[in-house]
């Protein structure tokens, strides 16, 4: 007989436990933000002195660029062996593993995760490989909770219900998205409404911003002008936007699905050096060109400022951007998706926005908007869930006005790929990574 369903009625009815989980998800949230805030720090660190390093060795000509590329091929092999040696589960988003610990196909890792996920990502996303902070973040938080959860003695559904909820925690500390990580729960990881995980999501959302805001403070995370509420005539253009995203995250998604496949079929190179090798070809391009490798938080923020680039060097960019996301997740290190992704639907809604204003200045006045919807776009094609795109780019740029583009174009990126047969990405990786 299955005592499942009914431990779980019996769980949910009983006021005083629901109450207990709920002081709970407010302390694991806490302690997930700690890790988050921790970890966006270090990171903020990490990318001033790759780029005090960078700066150095430009003086030091032809030794200094050797050095550049042996210390960023060096950080990234060590990252992808601590993670092949200490904790396999640790390797790229992390989030694909928590969907299958939370649906019972794969049990929770060991906690030792936590150090491999925080130290390899570090040294990853420092040495300049184009991942995001999410991942980990995610990861870690969800790990963390899973723990608090059984030294406190809870069932295994108030577990799973805390490792959920603080994996939101974690999106939220990463972006400083509150909403969009207690949405990012309910609409990726578990895809139901479900009382006691929303109400987990909540109390750990709560708690993870609460602490991560005394480190990190709470502005946006990009600084951008207040965007005119856009008139009724700019919706076919908006529709056309995201048309245009859903067929480049189509690509991306299979671009990083391909460049996985190809990565696995060498054998005979050991992940340790492979890591090691794709780390080196990010130093070299660091060398010329700093200001594109990393997470990617500078480069959205310069894309959304209107930066100095014209139109040819902003599509140049994007396509160096287009590829180096792709082959750094295949090095095997800790890093997530989010934050480039973002990084790509900046720059192709600024392109889109650019275009139009040339030939259709009346309905794009501001290419600046369209880079804010882009991102949302973008990130509704790759990932596939558009609520939390919509709430995560408008808590991100604190663009409240721009809901209505950011719904249609969301509407049309969504659209594309299901009509296309194109997979979210994460359900896309499990079966080949």
């Amino acid at each position: 007989m299955n005592l499942e369903p009914k431990i779980a009625a019996e769980s949910a009815e009983s006021p005083g436990g629901l109450f207990s989980l709920a002081l709970l998800s407010l302390l694991a949230g806490a302690a997930a933000g700690l890790v988050g805030a921790v970890f966006r720090l270090s990171l903020d660190h990490a990318d001033r002195w790759r780029g005090a390093l960078i700066g150095w060795a430009h003086a030091e000509n032809f030794v200094g660029l050797l050095l550049v590329i042996a210390i960023c091929a060096a950080a990234t092999g060590i990252a992808a062996w601590l993670v092949h040696r200490y904790s396999p589960q640790a390797t790229g988003s992390g989030i694909p593993h928590v969907e299958a610990v939370l649906s019972g196909e794969l049990p929770q890792a060991p906690y030792r995760l936590i150090p491999v996920k925080f130290v390899g990502g570090v040294l990853a996303i420092g040495s300049g490989l184009a991942l995001g902070r999410e991942g980990p973040s995610v990861q870690m938080g969800s790990s963390t909770a899973h723990l608090i959860g059984k030294v406190s003695r809870r069932r295994e559904d108030d577990c799973k219900a805390l490792l959920a909820a603080c994996a939101g925690a974690g999106l939220a500390t990463a972006f400083n998205a509150p909403i969009a990580g207690a949405v990012f729960v309910l609409e990726e990881l578990v895809r139901r409404f479900d009382t006691r995980i929303t109400i987990a999501t909540l109390g750990a959302s709560t708690g993870s911003i609460a602490v991560a805001r005394v480190f990190l403070g709470d502005a946006p995370d990009f600084h951008v002008d207040t965007m005119p509420y856009p008139s009724f005539g700019t919706v076919p253009v908006h529709l056309a936007l995201g048309l245009v995203a859903g067929c480049l995250g189509v690509a991306y998604n299979r671009a990083i699905v391909g460049t996985l496949v190809a990565a696995g079929r060498s054998h005979r190179l050991p992940v340790e050096l492979r890591a090691a090798l794709i780390g080196a070809g990010v130093g070299l391009m660091a060398w010329f060109a700093p200001g594109v490798v990393g997470g990617g938080d500078t480069i959205t923020q310069r894309t959304l400022s209107g930066g100095a680039e014209t139109g040819v060097m902003l599509a140049g960019v994007f396509l160096l951007r287009f590829g180096l996301g792709p082959l750094s997740y295949a090095a095997g290190t800790p890093g997530g998706l989010f934050a480039p992704i973002l990084v790509l639907g900046s720059q192709s809604g600024l392109l889109f926005g650019i275009i139009c204003d040339r030939w259709f200045p009346a309905v794009a006045p501001n290419p600046t908007a369209f880079g804010i919807v882009g991102m949302a776009a973008f990130f509704t094609a790759v990932v596939r869930a558009p609520v939390t795109g919509i709430i995560l780019v408008t808590e991100m740029t604190a663009s409240f006005t721009l809901l209505l583009p950011m719904l249609g174009a969301c509407f049309a990126a969504m659209l594309i790929p299901n009509l296309l047969g194109n997979a979210p990405i994460y359900d896309s990786l499990p079966r080949r990574f």
